[in-house]
């Protein structure tokens, strides 16, 4: 800083006058003009650097989403698109028919009902439930880390491995075709007198494969909106409460009136990373209901927007997965959007 003071020092009245400078005073003026080159080059070469230690996550970056989303929004406007032919120098003339084609798709519909059903139905409710969760945590002192370590445990468990495991849980254990049990749910169920519900097995309604889907998605969406409400309430200003308690107020009142504003910040990322991830929703379908994407008596009736788009390139119909990648995203854009306008009224930074 001081070096960078000198810099700017107002050259002296003999040189504003017009006076020759004497020697020290020449030498002096040589001196700051040399600081500030080398100052400048240092900048640049500060700024050189950052560059390289970037350049890196830069290629990768660039290399492995920048362009995969630069071919995408080319691939969905080539009518008829093959990669193979397109090696082999076939050309394709530029439409809209991969989008029609995507929208009469036979399964497009039941895939966007049941990629919007699961996102606007799972998303409120793990979120209120990560909120409760987060505050009762935050207010306990004994085993705390414990059982935040318990409920952080579904982040770090593989997906795949869940929905085996919550097929388990819901559905009959078959030995050689033969029904060995009726699962640990419907077990559970029994002991207060319910008759066994077919969840997932043969012969499932699809209200009821969706109510273990949204079970599963919720249970695993927690861990990460947990974590993040928690570490929102930790750095709020404990002046707030101790006012409330001053005022008299309810622990309901104070939840409302002083958490929850408070935490709006971290409510509204959760909510938007929450749409996002529901409009993605895939590996819990894989997980639950296995290839099929649905019981066994109707394959594909729990299918999404991602399983569609992987059905089309399963069918190396590129051209159209594109498609429907691109109505995907235009839908998590709209509702990322309409999120963050109704957010920006109720969030308090």
């Amino acid at each position: 800083m001081k070096e960078q003071e000198k810099d700017f020092v107002e050259e002296t009245p003999a040189a504003v006058e017009g006076t020759p400078l004497t020697e020290a005073e020449q030498a002096e003026q040589d001196l700051r003009e040399k600081r500030r080159k080398r100052n400048a080059i240092k900048a640049r070469l500060r700024n050189l650097k950052g560059w390289v230690y970037l350049l890196p996550a830069l290629v990768l970056l660039a290399a492995f989403t920048l362009w995969p989303i630069i071919n995408t929004l080319r691939i969905a406007f080539l009518n008829g698109y093959n990669g193979l032919a397109e090696v082999g120098g076939a050309t394709f003339a530029f439409g809209f028919q991969n989008f029609v084609n995507v929208v009469n798709f036979p399964d497009f519909l039941v895939c966007l009902r049941n990629t919007l059903l699961l996102t606007v139905i799972t998303v409120p409710i793990s979120t209120m439930l990560a909120l409760l969760i987060a505050v009762a945590l935050n207010s306990i002192k004994w085993l705390k880390k414990v059982y935040q370590t318990i409920f952080f445990l579904p982040y770090v468990t593989n997906a795949i491995a869940i929905g085996m495991v919550f097929n388990a849980m819901f559905g009959e254990v078959l030995i050689n075709g033969t029904p060995l049990s009726i699962g640990i749910i419907n077990s559970i169920l029994g002991v207060f007198g319910i008759e066994p519900i077919n969840w997932i097995n043969v012969g499932s309604s699809t209200f009821n494969n969706m109510v273990v889907l949204i079970i599963y998605i919720v249970w695993n969406a927690l861990p990460f909106k947990i974590l993040v409400l928690l570490g929102g309430l930790q750095n709020v200003d404990k002046q707030y409460y101790d006012a409330a308690k001053v005022d008299g107020a309810s622990r309901w009142r104070v939840f409302w009136r002083v958490t929850v504003p408070l935490l709006s910040p971290m409510i509204t990322y959760v909510v938007i990373t929450g749409f996002i991830g529901g409009f993605k929703e895939y590996t819990s379908v894989v997980g639950i209901f296995g290839d099929s994407m649905g019981a066994p008596a109707a394959p594909g009736s729990m299918n999404t927007m991602v399983g569609l788009i992987y059905d089309c390139i399963a069918k190396n119909n590129g051209g159209l997965a594109a498609a429907a990648a691109l109505i995907l995203f235009l839908i998590i854009l709209v509702a990322t959007i309409i999120n963050l306008y109704v957010s920006k009224k109720k969030t308090h930074y």
